[in-house]
């Protein structure tokens, strides 16, 4: 049964698992810490031999691993463990990459924040953390969709909730009502964008999305790598050629479904604008396999300018 009160709510976590024992370990301790209990949490491991828990972690008997060597990446995991928890009437689910590590009372302040802020007229389809980057501290934005493209948003006010279009999947707390309405993550999406794409949609059909700025989770984006341009300090993420794919490629399809009228035209421009820039961001600062990732970067934008989706890299 449902109720206001956040004590009562019923709440299964899910983590995607990768090739990475240490990072998965990490998050499942900090899951099993946090203030306000989980009932189950899920892992889907995509490894090809499965990852080894600490003594811990296997001795707790909230847990449950289903192996897929096959790897139907973070979007397949994420839609079978939605199905999962909605069949068992649960009220919420946590989403996690193994990259991710919430504070100890994340999930009891983003479950104080929904039930000081949900109504019958106000739907709420995720609460969010506010997502610190592990290595460099910086606060990780969430998007909105602005015409042709996703960018990065912050408040004015930085000390209450506030909406987004799409937070990241990590550390989402998605209310299993919305599964009824809105389509699973798509999952020719594989392993990037999936945010993006399910965050929208659950927005155009009516749903808000909440970020809690109190509500920490601590997250590791790809490798940092800090320049200094013109008197002033930036840092850039380096990522694989895999991953470099799968950004340019996913990124391109969906602004493009996602943008109408002559913000289709803008859009193409952009995406083209977007691959010279990280080609020479590339060729500029990245000491490592620069070849296959130029070619991950130019075939990724190619096949999201032609729609092909799927695991195909």
């Amino acid at each position: 049964m449902r109720s206001d009160n956040q004590t009562t709510y019923s709440v299964a976590a899910y983590v995607t698992a990768f090739e990475d024992a240490i990072a998965l370990n990490q998050c499942l301790t900090a899951l099993r810490s946090q203030s306000h209990p989980l009932q189950h949490i899920i892992i889907v491991d995509n490894s090809l031999r499965s990852l080894e828990l600490s003594e811990e972690n296997r001795a707790d008997d909230r847990l449950l691993t289903w192996h897929h060597p096959e790897n139907i990446g973070i979007a397949g995991g994420m839609a079978l463990a939605l199905q999962w928890a909605t069949q068992r009437r649960y009220d919420f689910l946590w989403t996690f990459d193994q990259d991710s590590a919430p504070a100890p009372d994340c999930l009891e302040r983003l479950l104080a924040a929904y039930a000081a802020l949900a109504t019958k007229t106000y739907a709420i389809g995720m609460m969010a953390p506010t997502a610190i980057d592990a290595r460099t501290g910086q606060t990780v934005k969430p998007s909105l969709f602005v015409g042709y493209r996703f960018r990065g948003f912050q408040p004015a006010d930085l000390t209450r909730p506030y909406e987004c279009d799409a937070p990241i999947t990590s550390g989402a707390l998605v209310w299993l009502e919305t599964v009824a309405c809105v389509a699973p993550p798509d999952q020719g999406l594989f392993i990037d964008g999936i945010d993006l794409d399910y965050g929208l949609r659950l927005r155009r059909a009516g749903f808000h999305h909440v970020v809690v700025p109190d509500a920490n989770m601590y997250h590791r984006f790809g490798e940092p790598f800090q320049v200094e341009l013109y008197g002033r300090k930036k840092v850039f993420q380096l990522y694989s050629p895999l991953r470099y794919y799968y950004i340019c490629r996913n990124h391109t399809y969906l602004e493009l479904q996602h943008s109408n009228g002559w913000y289709w035209l803008v859009c193409c421009f952009r995406r083209i604008k977007f691959l010279l820039l990280t080609l020479l961001k590339l060729l500029a600062f990245d000491a490592g396999e620069k070849r296959q990732k130029v070619v991950a970067c130019v075939m990724g934008t190619y096949d999201g300018f032609s729609g092909k989706l799927g695991k195909t890299w």
